[in-house]
């Protein structure tokens, strides 16, 4: 047995799953403390069950509490970064294109050192260890304990890295490291800003984490417990402590790894309907398609490994203009009606104006605010339920909206689920669509490039089981010259490279499988330079 959790912005979904079989689900609004909406939601597929908790033996977690922090601005730890590529590189110092709020929040301290290495593994410049403890002594006469540590070309050679990181550690012993090797790709300043972020949420991260375990405790649930990574695989708790930032928009991955499972699809799109967004993403071979450019975390470009998504303000709590001047409001308990009984406002297309839907949304309070559970606000959850696609609440209460209203809004959401969707396609050719979500009820027609639209059982909660039913993964994107080894020991290299990252991660070594090659030549690079790229993923160690 497998509990799946997926915590939201609006609601916190969870399932309990028997092998392939969904046993029971739930979901429950997010609360501020996560752990305790965590908890909960266990506690509500646990007692729906009756399940004994020794039975269950592993515990799933997505959640976006790392990324909220980052554009939140929140819980930040101040951390110092040392790059290693003097003479080169001094034009640019780290955390150069970082949004001045941001920069200004971790800390802004930069130290430039001798060392880097070029794409083939020649030295930039003899790397100076005296140099280097000056440059951590510093560090610690400051008091921070937060270091990024990054190296030019780092992903080929990982040796001054290594290196600076036991010299920190000597003179800092309780230093919280983070290597840009271990985190981005290629791509200098990319790479080193994802290493900056990964340190200074580190610290949030053992919390966070630690709240999870005391999660389980509470419910006597001995088993281990993973969390979301955002390629569709997991990684064990420790793990997620040392390597926060790859959960960053692990949620629209796990409800593309559950919609590839509930369709038995493994190439299509994914519509994922939320509270508040709309997210979607293109599924190759069962897993989320990834970015091919640099990703903006929070104002920050960075070049970890992140799934290709769009997403746009469209969701069930999305609020509908133009708001008409009437509406059924609450007096003393009672539902009444202000000014006149008519509802048609504006001039224009239709007799509506120019109707919008979203980006604004009531969130996590719909279910206070909408019309339909006895609130004054019009969302887009209304009007599904007042042309007649669902039941949901108090229908009565959006009985007097005008038919043209309606008609116009679901025109206007099936008009942005289209376009979103002819975004993420590469070509002309209708694909399947996928339509997950608690919010996906807003999908009410055909949409346009699609051959199909699918909306599985237990569509509510893919997020959920994407995370329940998730592998575990590693990945290796290095570059080789070939005119040193042979094609084959290079590839081997970058298969073994992954594959080790799928062990420490969590993976029983012996289901580990090789599921993404790909090579890319690099022309303008001499040597006949080629960049890899390995994903290899396996089975939980027990599972």
């Amino acid at each position: 047995m497998r509990i799946g959790i997926d915590v939201g912005g609006t609601n916190t979904d969870a399932v309990l799953m028997d092998g392939a079989t969904v046993v029971s689900s739930t979901k429950t609004p997010t609360t501020a403390n996560v752990s305790q909406g965590i908890a909960k939601a266990m506690r509500e597929v646990i007692a729906d069950t009756g399940i004994d908790t020794a039975a269950i033996d592993g515990v799933m977690i997505g959640t976006t509490h790392f990324t909220n922090a980052v554009v939140e601005r929140k819980r930040l730890t101040p951390t110092a970064c040392i790059r290693l590529g003097l003479p080169a590189t001094v034009c640019l110092p780290p955390m150069v294109d970082w949004p001045h709020d941001l920069r200004e929040l971790v800390g802004g301290e930069a130290h430039l050192a001798h060392g880097g290495h070029e794409f083939d593994g020649r030295e930039i410049s003899a790397y100076q260890p005296d140099e280097v403890r000056e440059i951590a002594a510093r560090i610690r006469d400051a008091g921070l304990d937060a270091i990024a540590i990054s190296s030019v070309f780092s992903p080929v050679n990982a040796t001054f890295e290594e290196q600076t990181a036991d010299i920190v550690r000597a003179a800092i012993p309780d230093a919280n490291i983070t290597l840009s090797s271990e985190i981005g790709r290629i791509g200098l300043l990319e790479r080193e800003n994802a290493a900056i972020m990964n340190s200074c949420l580190r610290g949030l991260a053992a919390r966070t984490v630690d709240g999870f375990k005391a999660a389980l405790d509470e419910l006597q649930i001995r088993a281990p417990f993973y969390i979301s990574q955002n390629d569709g695989t997991l990684m064990n708790a420790d793990f997620a402590k040392e390597y926060p930032v790859l959960t960053f928009a692990s949620g629209p991955t796990n409800s593309m790894r559950g919609a590839a499972f509930l369709s038995g699809l493994r190439d299509a799109i994914v519509v994922d309907v939320g509270g508040t967004t709309t997210d979607i993403g293109v599924l190759q071979h069962g897993f989320p398609r990834p970015a091919a450019l640099a990703v903006d975390i929070g104002g920050v470009r960075t070049n970890f490994r992140m799934p290709d998504t769009y997403s746009i303000g469209l969701g069930g709590g999305s609020l509908v203009s133009p708001h008409p001047k009437s509406l059924p409001h609450k007096e003393g308990g009672t539902s009444k009606t202000k000014n006149s009984p008519s509802l048609r406002v504006g001039e224009g297309a239709g007799g509506w104006g120019q109707i919008k839907v979203g980006p604004q949304s009531v969130g996590y309070e719909l279910t206070s605010k909408a019309l339909v559970f006895g609130g004054d606000v019009l969302t887009a959850t209304d009007i599904i339920v007042a042309g007649g696609a669902e039941d949901i609440g108090d229908a009565s209460a959006v009985s007097q909206l005008d038919g043209g209203l309606v008609s116009a809004v679901q025109e206007r959401i099936m008009e942005m689920i289209a376009i979103a969707v002819d975004r993420m396609k590469t070509s002309a050719t209708p694909v399947p669509v996928i339509v997950v979500g608690g919010g996906s009820i807003l999908v009410t027609g055909d949409i346009e490039g699609a051959s199909e639209i699918i909306k599985p059982d237990h569509f509510p909660v893919a997020n959920a089981i994407g995370a329940a039913i998730a592998q575990v993964g590693g990945e290796c994107d290095r570059i080789f010259s070939l005119a040193e080894m042979s094609r084959d020991d290079a590839l081997d290299q970058a298969k073994a490279e992954a594959s080790e990252r799928a062990v420490n991660a969590g993976a029983n070594p012996s289901s580990i499988e090789i599921v993404d090659v790909e090579e890319v030549p690099l022309a303008y690079l001499p040597g006949n330079a080629t960049r890899i790229m390995v994903k290899a993923i396996g089975d939980l160690v027990g599972g």
